[in-house]
């Protein structure tokens, strides 16, 4: 089967034509660094869309194989299989000179990866393409991503699920549909460069046991220590640090690595010291203690309050409304005492370095009030033109939402205009969309809309065309035939909207997805970053800061993917998050002078699992001079998570939004 079809030959295909190598891989669990490759395939196709050669085996890893109910590779299966570094070679020189291409790119290419290490050879990939990003960008009308899906929806016969040979067979047909679509609709490819940057420097620490008691505030003078309190050391100790840790963790202490306004104590023998831990515990009126007194206070620390169970509820998918809060009173100004260095720390360093110059306030989130999270503060002199919904308020009617299952992408205009007609886009019950795909209905034109490279594609796709006035009041009448849609389309979310994220009764929980996507940027990168944050919005240790140099937190409960330059997602295992964690903040963050209001809008999804459909979308566009923004809350309410449209920005660094939330990035 080539990539030629009746409307688009070959010829029209010519920016999608590469090399390609498939790949499918059948683990023996979900982590590269740790589980084994128990079976591979790799079918090889030219750039016309013919197969070029395959190859597929088992594979003896060495342990056990896992879940023999998933894959159906039991032990006897395995032995007698050659071991990974057998067919290494082979494997190498099919994928030699090729792009990599798997259905969830990232994972595939993580595993060949550590199997190629272990082999004590290099994974020669220079690009891969993921067909999970790939059709998110295309945006097919399915009801989820799966492999099985897809292939139904493009008719490619499929005759054993998890076969890692056949599986492969279907993702060629797969992929020759999925490029005709990109070519149909103009997309650019989600290209990955490989290695990842910084992928060689991450070394995943041991996990830090999370406390198990919440935090009961300062350290009294004379008084005791209680468990759950946040204990900081710095300098000199004549015990090692690891043995002061350790038996303080086993008290019941949560010791931190970094000082801030919520520690209980710091333990110092030089309190004239001038390290930053004990300049900000002065500046924050932390007490301090020296070795010999904690040492003593650690015979006799009494019994805390321990953080509350989560159960995992269902929860119907549904808009929740929340009091409005002042955006204005959880800002902190951020202490000169810690600038960033790119260099000489085994710390995270951030994309962006924090310049030498008073950097503006960072948004240190205020102490939790009940019942009602807080966002961070605009920065100064932006304004925030989508208000919070009010409390209780019912979601408003289809007959008052005249585009709703429409997706409306608006071209032209000057920032503020673009994001005005984008609002309004929702207002109406519609769904803004920021790049051209499948499930486009509409095209608004605005001032210089006409001149969009992407107008030709939309004249020959026929789309309905309209100019600004149509969003005054757009009827029935004068939309045209909407696109078929999935059975339930995402829920639409306004900034500052929130939804339940539904957990199942009685099957495991799912691992739920934040995706981030953008138009294809020239002169920046967009970074996207996750914050794992305790009661008090602070980390409880910097691996919680999750970024390019870090993808993964140690217990992997929270991890960095990358599906393509305009595409990013932050993966959390919920389930697994320990009772200490109350939030998951996401955000994004420009690597250079470029400001969101020149990048443009930046549209987040939530799906359940890495082929989920998306429950609920959001196109968050407010920014203007900001180089940080964030995206996204997932934090706890009673025995619920929810989720949380953010779209506040900073004009700051990300170094700086970091120490805000507590990251020690060290000079």
């Amino acid at each position: 089967m080539t990539l030629a079809s009746a409307s688009f030959g070959v010829s029209a295909m010519s920016d999608y034509a590469h090399d390609w190598a498939l790949v499918d891989v059948e683990t023996s669990g979900l982590v590269a660094r740790r589980d084994r490759v128990l079976s591979v395939a790799v079918v090889t196709i030219g750039p016309d869309g013919e197969q070029t050669g395959e190859f597929s085996t088992l594979l003896n890893p060495g342990c056990d194989p896992g879940p023999v109910d998933v894959h159906g590779l039991t032990p006897e299966r395995l032995r007698g299989a050659p071991t990974f570094d057998q067919v290494a070679g082979r494997i190498g020189a099919m994928l030699q000179d090729r792009v990599l291409v798997a259905h969830n790119a990232q994972f595939d290419y993580d595993f060949l990866a550590h199997e190629f290490a272990r082999a004590r050879m290099w994974l020669p990939v220079s690009q891969r393409l993921c067909t999970l990003a790939l059709n998110r960008q295309v945006d097919p009308p399915t009801n989820d991503m799966k492999l099985g899906t897809l292939a139904a929806h493009y008719g490619v016969p499929q005759v054993k699920a998890h076969d890692a040979l056949d599986d492969t067979r279907v993702l060629a047909g797969i992929l020759r549909a999925s490029l005709r679509e990109a070519a149909r609709l103009d997309l650019p490819l989600p290209l990955v460069a490989c290695p990842p940057r910084a992928e060689s420097q991450f070394t995943p620490k041991p996990s830090k046991t999370p406390c198990a008691y919440r935090n009961p505030g300062r350290l009294v003078p004379g008084g005791p220590l209680q468990q759950g309190m946040k204990i900081a050391i710095t300098g000199e100790t004549a015990h090692a640090r690891a043995e002061l840790v350790g038996r303080a963790v086993a008290a019941g202490l949560n010791m931190m690595t970094t000082v801030s306004r919520h520690t209980s104590a710091l333990v110092t023998n030089e309190p004239a010291s001038d390290s930053a831990k004990a300049r900000r515990a002065i500046a924050e009126g932390v007490p301090v203690i020296d070795e010999h007194t904690f040492l003593r206070l650690l015979t006799d620390v009494r019994t805390g309050t321990a953080h509350e169970a989560t159960a995992a509820t269902a929860a119907v998918l549904a808009p929740v409304r929340e009091p409005a809060t002042s955006a204005t009173s959880a800002t902190t100004q951020v202490p000169a005492e810690a600038p960033v260095s790119t260099t000489g720390s085994a710390t995270p360093v951030p994309a962006t370095p924090v310049p030498a110059a008073p950097v503006p306030a960072a948004p240190v989130p205020a102490a939790p009030v009940p019942a009602v999270p807080v966002l961070p503060a605009l920065s100064p002199g932006v304004s925030d033109p989508a208000p919070r919904l009010p409390a209780n308020e019912n979601p408003v009617t289809t007959s008052n939402e005249p585009l709703r299952g429409r997706r409306v992408l608006v071209l032209g205009g000057v920032h503020a205009d673009a994001v005005a007609a984008r609002t309004r886009v929702v207002e109406l019950g519609g769904s803004a969309a920021i790049n051209l795909s499948a499930s486009v209905t509409d095209v608004v034109l605005l001032v210089g809309g006409p001149k969009d490279r992407r107008m030709n594609r939309i004249t020959a796709l026929e789309l309905p065309v309209h100019d600004a006035h149509w969003l005054t009041a757009p009827t029935a009448a004068d939309q045209g035939t909407a696109a078929v849609r999935r059975a339930q389309d995402p829920q639409v979310m306004p900034r500052g909207g929130v939804i339940d994220l539904p957990m199942p009764h009685g099957t495991p929980a799912p691992d739920w997805y934040v995706t981030a996507s953008w138009a294809p940027q020239v002169d920046c990168e967009i970074d996207v970053v996750a914050f794992i944050l305790d009661e008090d919005e602070q980390v409880t240790v910097d691996e919680d800061f999750i970024f390019y140099g870090a993808p993964e937190s140690t217990a992997g409960t929270v991890r960095l993917l990358t599906g393509g330059p305009a595409e990013q997602t932050i993966a959390l295992d919920l389930a697994s998050l320990p009772p200490a964690t109350r939030k998951v903040v996401v955000a994004a963050a420009i690597d250079s002078a470029t400001t969101f209001g020149t990048a443009g809008a930046i549209q987040i999804g939530a799906a359940p699992g890495s082929s989920g459909a998306p429950l609920a979308r959001a196109t968050l566009d407010a920014a203007t001079t900001e180089r940080t923004m964030l995206l996204a809350e997932i934090y706890r309410r009673g025995p619920l998570w929810r989720l949380r449209a953010v779209g506040q920005g900073y004009d700051h660094g990300l170094g700086a939004l970091a120490r805000g939330y507590g990251v020690d990035i060290a000079d």
